[in-house]
């Protein structure tokens, strides 16, 4: 018998049109013999079935269903396709804790951690991992860019604390434009994280989960053509080059996909999820842990799942039979 899957998209940040992207991809390429699929799109309080052939229809959130042609849809598992939030911070998942609905992805404690940087860095140091030298800022505080350059050095880069895809994000190279670009991260969120440049080879590595198995994929590297890989980069395949596997020496592969395995376990990850890292000098600098990351047939993970020969619609049923089987 076919499961009934939510999938939930949209969201309430600067990436809800990554979201959107995601979602299309993954409806269009899920097995359609195993899963009934069923996208509900959430903005702020609006919820709402999309539905092909109809008109929407609201979810009711006291248990989490939608009614077609009359018929009420209760669902097996939920696939979040929302970056940024309320999917990655952990908000939707506590909601779905309450409501007794398994959802694939990491939990409430690890989506929030790790989608706030600050947070994220001072457990990743104690896990091992090598960091960059931050300060964090929060609104409403006194901007000293002497004491911040004091500490993080120029050129530096300036993000907010919780968000994705560079969104906010500038590289700072003279102190003249560090309290400018501050301000630029504040309209994104209500911490700025100001942080250390480290010139060397951007490395990201994903690790899949498949019931009890964890599976390394392979190490990436990122070349972008702009100043970094920023939003516009990100999502211009001419802008950026992912050449896979990075070209670095097989002793840093080994070394990338034990540590990030170590930090899927450690944080308590689930699904899948990809670590970033840059390597300068043979040492991996942690960034950042992208809990749900980006999942269209351009997005990096499925690319490496792909020179594993994991299809898009293999990888969306590991992730859904995870946590629906």
């Amino acid at each position: 018998m076919k499961k009934n899957i939510a999938l939930v998209t949209g969201g309430d940040s600067g990436e809800s049109v990554i979201s959107l992207q995601s979602a299309k991809i993954i409806k269009d390429n899920i097995d359609k013999e195993k899963y009934n699929v069923y996208t509900i799109l959430t903005q702020g309080h609006n919820w709402k079935f999309m539905a092909d052939d109809m008109d929407d229809s609201t979810v009711d959130k006291n248990d989490f269903t939608i009614n077609v042609n009359g018929e009420k849809i209760k669902f097996d598992a939920v696939f979040i396709a929302i970056h940024g939030t309320p999917g990655e911070d952990g908000k939707l998942q506590g909601y779905f804790d309450i409501i007794g609905l398994p959802y694939t992805f990491s939990g409430v404690a690890t989506s929030s951690i790790t989608f706030n940087k600050h947070f994220c860095h001072a457990l990743v140091k104690e896990y091992g991992a090598h960091m960059a030298k931050s300060v964090l800022v929060r609104k409403g505080d006194k901007i000293d860019v002497a004491a911040i350059v004091n500490i993080t050095g120029l050129p530096c880069f300036v993000k907010p604390n919780s968000g994705g895809s560079s969104i906010g994000m500038t590289k700072v190279k003279v102190i003249e434009d560090l309290e400018n670009a501050i301000n630029i991260a504040l309209k994104e969120d209500t911490e700025v994280l100001a942080e250390e440049f480290v010139d060397g080879i951007e490395v990201t590595c994903g690790i899949l989960q498949k019931i009890n198995e964890l599976i390394a994929l392979p190490l990436t590297e990122i070349v972008s053509k702009r100043e970094f890989f920023d939003y516009t980069a990100k999502y211009d395949p001419l802008l950026a080059e992912e050449i896979i596997p990075a070209r670095v020496p097989e002793e840093i592969h080994k070394r990338a996909k034990a540590l990030s395995l170590h930090l899927f376990e450690q944080l308590n990850c689930k699904g899948v999820a990809r670590f970033d890292y840059i390597l300068k000098n043979d040492t991996l600098y942690f960034l950042e842990v992208n809990t749900i990351p980006g999942l269209s047939s351009a997005s990096i993970v499925p690319k490496q799942a792909n020179a594993m020969g994991i299809s898009l619609k293999e990888l969306f049923s590991i992730l859904i039979d995870n946590v629906c089987h």
